[in-house]
């Protein structure tokens, strides 16, 4: 049976002798190494490069699943167009370091361009953005602009490099190791930006030591460009010509496959993993360091193989059956093993111990299928190399076949089968995958003929191969679907307590309906009533028998019908009422229970109610089933729903408010410290009308004093004339409020109990008694310290900007520290009665510094 591989002698027979013609690439040969850690210094600077450049065009274009695709899908089609421009736009006969070094050097350049030229893009965008298509369009031309130029020379690099490289099977080996080179450099990149530059300076810094890395690696490549010679290697027509059956097509169409199993499993994966160990900064860089660790080892080994094998096509096959196993166990932990491992993260303080659990966790669950992915590519480039070929193009269409499977991996999963079918039907899709992926490749080995059809034994060894080889991919399609049916559900423990799924107890299995749920019971016991997978997360909402419910997302509690969490929403949404004489525009961010966004509507004067959430499942679903606690509040026909993140609706919304109140999740979880900038706080300073009121919600607890006054630090600088209302029990931290006015503040005691006792308020007055405030006193007796009082406090805290987003690597450091008393002790110890904020009459303003004295004895 003859296989579809060119065998030595073949290349021989159809090439001719090649050492005379090459003798320049066998010259520097000595030098590969050194191009290797070359190459690990680029993949270095292009990881930095990519988490600054997303981190700062979401903060432009919208943190929204549909925008991160924008930008991701500018990214890798950027460098798969630079993988396949270079071989056709520069010549083979340039000295390939030459070469190599430009696009270094222009990599550089463009990256401290982006940095700089990004608060240009913001103004232009903020001009021209909006919703919609036409908004999306708008959003990709911007992505085009930032991304597009320096990807264009990313994805160039390789295929520039691999012109010094001989196509035989012991040389092109080295175009692997290249590839695992960069990866490696990548991993180094990712955590060096996510736990070291990022943390402790900025995207400023950050930037320029990635493009003092390309810097470097350009001069070296330069000086080596000089140093040495290059003779290109003498192409030859006839090795572009394959025999009959070969299936080139077939490898392409294989690894493109690859490429969108291996991107469409770093979304599932990294969604999934995010809920059961922490959605912070910190785990999506152990996450994508594990992935990107895999990639490296698995291409470095297929590299090996390569120069062992006289078979790739059939390695490569192989390789993609065997993913079938890989993607399956990664199923299997993550949706039952990881869940229910004895950890409880509340017994370290030290974030280091927990990197260590979660770095374990990660390389348990996901390992195996990354290396598969990785040494799918230089296998690949095994399978169609031949002597005689431009490697610039053999690479770079790899490289592009890959990433365009890549694009399509990381879009479909993302936004369309996550969504729309869940994560178990995308866990079964990525098992099934590999299996069409190895039918593709191994398909021309079935039908090729004996090179002598004469040769009876050659006929039947030849026939016996196929047959096994059919034998081998139906066992494998038959193990694939197996594995996919048996493919379960994440559990919704993962889902609603994440990290704390395993430590949590009497919570019941399965999804059931409310009215199923039998109440009174004791002891408690929880029950999951919805579960949904949304575009932008995952969210559930339970009930306990004692009549708790509760709304989930990133793994925690958001929001419940909890007397404390009761008392909080309603704070939130009557404190910014009441300061703001008759509102009638109002802008609530983050939907949730709706409990914050319900206090409004008790108000006659509220004309408008606009409601922003990045998650549409949340005011379809969630919100709806704490109808009774939020007023019904999204059948409320003032009310306008706004699905979009509320920093980007903001930033492109021409419209202004009497009060903007803020509710989002905590500022550990990624992305959330985006809403807690001095840039966003700027933005809603300039949608208020005069007088208007900005107000949001703050966790004491999952926190320390250094979060707590980078957050209050921030929001003071922009105003100035701040409050800090406490939601405590009894000198017990909990959470709080800010609030902020352009002008001081002036409340007047008797003139809010002489609204909540107008007739049109009674509503209002109700909806107060039923979180316990029964009067305006009670309800200002919420006073902490106001912002002048705080300044030698905060005098050593980090503000959060757009430059460094400072809060989520301080915050995801403490993430589990739970100081909320002594944070609210060391607040409340600068109190002082502020007679120029409570004025009116004295009997009132009395009788609230009464208050406030006794509260402040205990």
């Amino acid at each position: 049976m003859e296989v579809c591989e060119t065998g030595p002698s073949e290349r021989q027979i159809l090439n001719g002798p090649t050492t005379d013609q090459n003798a320049g690439p066998r010259e520097l040969r000595g030098f590969l190494p050194l191009l290797l850690l070359l190459f690990v210094g680029s993949g270095c600077a292009a990881l930095i490069y990519e988490i600054i450049w997303l981190q700062l065009l979401q903060l432009v274009i919208g943190l929204t699943s549909v925008s991160l695709g924008v930008l991701l899908g500018t990214y890798m089609g950027g460098m798969c167009l630079g993988s396949l421009l270079l071989p056709r736009l520069v010549s083979a006969n340039r000295h390939p370091l030459r070469v190599y070094a430009a696009l270094e050097f222009g990599i550089g350049i463009i990256g401290i361009a982006v940095l700089f030229g990004m608060p240009w893009v913001s103004q232009i965008y903020t001009a021209t953005g909006g919703s919609g298509f036409s908004g999306i369009m708008v959003r990709a031309a911007v992505a085009a602009v930032c991304l597009l130029p320096p990807t264009l020379l990313m994805g160039a690099t390789l295929p520039a490099i691999s012109r010094w490289v001989e196509t035989s099977p012991r040389e092109v080996s080295w175009l692997g190791f290249f590839y695992a080179g960069n990866i490696a450099g990548a991993v180094f990149g990712c955590l060096l930006a996510g736990f070291y530059l990022l943390r402790l300076y900025d995207m400023r810094t950050a930037t320029f030591v990635a493009a003092g890395i390309n810097g470097a690696v350009a001069l070296i490549a330069f000086v080596l460009a000089w140093w040495t010679s290059f003779v290109p290697e003498k192409q030859n027509a006839k090795a572009q010509i394959q025999p009959e059956g070969c299936g080139r097509r077939s490898v392409y169409i294989a690894i493109a496959l690859s490429g969108l199993g291996a991107l469409g499993a770093e979304v599932v994966w990294t969604r999934l993993l995010a809920l059961m160990i922490g959605a912070t900064v910190y785990t999506f860089s152990i996450i994508l360091a594990v992935f990107l660790v895999g990639l490296g080892l698995g291409s470095s080994l297929g590299s090996l193989l390569t120069r062992l094998i006289t078979r790739p096509r059939l390695a490569l096959g192989v390789c993609q059956l065997l993913l079938i196993g890989a993607t399956a166990w990664t199923a299997c932990m993550i949706t039952r093993s990881l869940p229910y491992w004895p950890v409880d993260p509340s017994l370290s303080t030290s974030p280091w111990l927990l990197f260590q659990l979660d770095l374990a966790r990660c390389f348990w669950a996901i390992l195996p299928g990354p290396v598969l992915w990785g040494a799918s590519f230089p296998l690949a480039l095994a399978v169609l190399a031949s002597p005689g070929q431009d490697r610039g193009r053999l690479v770079g269409g790899v490289y592009a076949a890959n990433t365009v499977g890549a694009i399509a991996g990381a879009l479909g999963f993302s936004l369309l089968v996550v969504p729309l079918g869940g994560s178990q039907l995308a866990q079964c899709l990525l098992i099934l995958l590999p299996f069409f992926a190895g039918l593709v490749v191994l398909a021309p080995l079935l039908w090729s003929q004996s090179p002598d059809a004469s040769a009876p034994e050659a006929s039947r060894n030849g026939q016996t191969s196929a047959v096994g080889l059919a034998v081998v991919l139906g066992v494998a399609f038959l193990l694939a679907v197996i594995l996919a049916w048996k493919t379960e559900p994440l559990p919704w423990s993962a889902v609603a307590y994440g990290r704390f799924s395993a430590t949590y107890e009497r919570l019941i299995p399965g999804i059931v309906a409310e009215e199923s749920v039998p109440m009174n019971l004791n002891p408690t016991a929880t029950y999951c009533t919805y579960m949904g997978e949304g575009f932008n997360g995952t969210v559930a909402v339970t009930l306990r028998t004692d009549g708790v419910r509760s709304f989930h997302s990133a793994g925690k509690v958001q929001a419940s019908n909890d007397p404390r969490d009761m008392r909080l929403q309603r704070l939130l949404g009557h404190i910014s009422a009441l300061a703001y004489p008759e509102p009638k525009s109002v802008l609530v961010v983050a939907c949730g229970a709706g409990v914050t966004a319900g206090s409004f509507v008790p108000y006659p004067c509220v004309k408008r109610i606009v409601i922003c959430d990045i998650e549409s499942l949340v005011p379809a679903h969630v919100t709806p089933m704490f109808h009774k606690e939020n007023y019904d509040v999204v059948n409320d026909p003032r009310v306008q729903l706004v699905h979009d993140d509320g920093r980007h609706f903001i930033r492109t919304t021409r419209e202004k408010f009497d009060v903007i109140t803020s509710d989002p999740i905590d500022p550990w979880v990624k992305g959330c410290a985006a809403l807690n900038t001095v840039e966003y706080y700027q933005m809603c300073k300039e949608h208020l009308n005069p007088g208007g009121v900005m107000s949001l919600w703050i966790p004491f607890y999952e926190s320390n004093s250094e979060t707590i006054k980078s957050v209050l630090a921030t929001f003071f600088k922009v105003f100035p004339n701040g409050i800090v209302w406490s939601n405590d029990a009894d000198g017990n931290g909990y959470d709080a409020v800010l609030f902020g006015q352009v002008e001081p503040t002036r409340i007047d005691v008797a003139g809010w109990q002489d609204r909540l006792d107008r007739p049109d308020y009674a509503a209002v007055k109700l909806s107060l008694e039923d979180a316990g405030f029964h009067s305006a006193v009670d309800l200002l007796a919420t006073y902490a310290v106001q912002a002048s009082d705080l300044g030698e406090w905060m005098a050593d805290a980090q503000i959060n900007t757009d430059g460094n987003m400072r809060l989520q690597y301080l915050a995801g450091m403490s993430l589990n520290t739970y100081d909320q008393t002594k944070i609210l002790s060391e607040i409340t110890r600068h109190y002082h009665f502020p007679n120029d904020l409570f004025v009116g009459r004295e009997a009132w303003t009395g009788l609230l510094q009464d208050r406030l004295k006794s509260r402040e004895a205990k």
